[in-house]
């Protein structure tokens, strides 16, 4: 299977996006030279966050420029690099524009559980990547709110399918056996090719 050089990769805080990541991360073809010590975050002796995350106020800016982005990655040529940013969803008809060769996948989870998860993961004691951007937990909930329904509307708007996140979701879209873990049946995903 030929991948594109990107995937622009979105959800909301506390969607469990991150682990999605961390597992479509695993499979080979996947450009993970963005990962450093200083962009790690760990959660409960897991690593909740690996990698580059682009975003307000976050080490990168959400811009929609591919030199800029590709500089999140040692290596800029080898494999998928997987951009991940809450901010995509509101850039996604500009993204499939500005990039249409290559895919955006979505998560969704529903506003209350994410939000929950959020904080339980550590809310604003998360070190990286950074939330100062979303100053209060008042502000958060509006985001996570507005996010979601971004997202809703982007994959109805494209006729996109959502299904939970498995190895057979893996099989379909990826052709690759991986073993997911654990599924949960209040987070879905789906993908724009």
């Amino acid at each position: 299977m030929t991948l594109p050089k990107r995937i622009f990769f979105t959800g909301v805080p506390g969607s469990r996006w991150s682990g999605i990541a961390q597992t479509l991360e695993s499979m080979p073809y996947f450009n993970t030279t963005d990962r450093t010590k200083e962009r790690e975050y760990l959660h409960k002796g897991f690593s909740g966050h690996k990698g580059a995350y682009f975003g307000r106020m976050m080490e990168f800016e959400a811009t929609l420029d591919s030199t800029y982005i590709d500089s999140a990655w040692a290596s800029k040529s080898v494999g998928t690099k997987l951009v991940k940013s809450h901010d995509w969803a509101y850039s996604l008809d500009q993204i499939k524009s500005t990039f249409p060769n290559d895919w955006i996948m979505l998560v969704y989870r529903d506003n209350a559980a994410s939000f929950a998860w959020w904080k339980e993961a550590g809310g604003w004691d998360i070190k990286y990547p950074s939330y100062l951007a979303y100053q209060n937990d008042v502000i958060m909930t509006r985001e996570i709110a507005w996010q979601n329904n971004a997202i809703r509307n982007f994959a109805e708007q494209h006729g996109l399918l959502w299904n939970t996140f498995n190895s057979t979701w893996i099989k379909e879209h990826f052709d690759m056996d991986v073993k997911v873990e654990r599924t949960w049946p209040d987070i879905f995903v789906t993908i724009l090719k």
